[in-house]
C-alpha cells in the first residue's frame, strides 16, 4: 500500500499542477464545445471530479464539474447552447484555483452559408489579473467549407465586456471585436474528430489591447457514451498597459460522458 500511496501521491500533484495551468487562459474556447449532431436535437456532456488528500492534518480538496448540453428547434434551424465549469482546488492554508464559468448562446440559421449568433458570459477566477469578467455580444457565424467530414467557419462578433481587477477594485468598460478561424475534420476510418481554432479579439480604440487564443482538440468515442479526448491551449492577453500581460499554454487529457 505504501508503494501504490508513493506512486499515486505524484500523480495527484501532477493532476493539479496540470488542472491549474489550463484554467489561466482568460479566453475559454466556445468553438471546442459546439456540437455537431445532425438531426440530434438534445445532446449533454457532463463530467465531475472530486479528490481530498490528507497528509498528517495537511490537506488538498479538489473539486471539478464540467457541463456542455444543447437543445435545437424542432426545424434545426435555432440552437441553444449552454457551457458551464466550477473548479477548485484548496488546502488548509490557500486556495490554488477557485473559480466558475458560464456561457449562453443563441444560434439561428439564416441561409446554408450564414448564422446569426447572440451571447452572454459571466466568468470569475481570483488567481487572475482580471478576476471577473461580464460581456454580451452578437455577431455572424460563416461556413467555408461542408465536404467529405471537413467543416471550416469563420465569424466576425461585437462584443462588450465588463472586466474587474480585484487587487485594485478597478473596472473597465470595453467595446472588444471578435474574429475567428475553425476547422474540423472528421476521419470515420480512424474515428477520430479534430478541431483547431484561433481567435482574435482587440479593443476597437486600442488594437494593442487583443487577446489571442489558439487550440487544438482531438476527440475519439471509446462507446456511444464515453468518449477520450485531448487539449492543446495557448493564450496571450495583452492590456498594454500597466496591467501584467498574460501568458498561458497547456496539454489536458481526460474523458467525456455524452448522453
Amino acid at each position: 500500500m505504501k508503494f501504490i500511496s508513493k506512486i499515486i501521491q505524484p500523480l495527484f500533484y501532477i493532476s493539479i499542477f496540470l488542472l491549474i495551468n489550463s484554467l489561466q487562459a482568460q479566453l475559454v474556447n466556445i468553438e471546442s464545445k459546439r456540437m455537431h449532431t445532425d438531426s440530434l436535437r438534445f445532446v449533454l456532456n457532463s463530467d465531475l471530479l472530486f479528490n481530498y488528500t490528507d497528509n498528517n492534518g495537511a490537506y488538498i480538496l479538489q473539486v471539478g464539474s464540467n457541463l456542455t448540453t444543447q437543445l435545437k428547434s424542432k426545424d434545426l434551424r435555432s440552437i441553444y447552447f449552454l457551457v458551464g465549469n466550477v473548479n477548485l482546488i484548496r488546502s488548509k492554508n490557500e486556495d490554488f484555483q477557485n473559480s466558475y464559468f458560464l456561457h449562453a448562446r443563441f444560434n439561428q440559421k439564416l441561409s446554408e452559408v450564414v448564422r446569426f449568433e447572440a451571447f452572454l458570459q459571466n466568468q470569475n477566477n481570483q488567481k487572475l489579473t482580471i478576476s471577473e469578467r461580464n460581456l454580451a455580444g452578437v455577431g455572424l457565424r460563416l461556413k467555408l467549407l461542408s465536404k467529405s467530414g471537413t467543416l471550416a467557419y469563420i465569424g466576425n462578433s461585437y462584443i462588450y465586456e465588463i472586466e474587474l481587477v480585484k487587487a485594485t477594485e478597478q473596472k473597465f468598460y470595453n467595446h472588444r471585436n471578435s474574429s475567428y478561424i475553425s476547422l474540423n475534420q472528421n476521419f470515420k476510418k480512424l474515428n477520430l474528430d479534430i478541431t483547431g481554432t484561433l481567435y482574435f479579439q482587440p479593443l476597437y480604440t486600442n488594437i494593442s489591447n487583443h487577446r489571442i487564443l489558439s487550440q487544438f482538440k482531438a476527440e475519439m468515442p471509446l462507446t456511444k457514451k464515453i468518449s477520450f479526448s485531448a487539449l492543446y491551449n495557448s493564450s496571450v492577453i495583452t492590456f498594454n498597459s500597466d496591467l501584467e500581460d498574460n501568458r498561458s499554454s497547456n496539454i489536458s487529457f481526460g474523458f467525456t460522458l455524452n448522453i
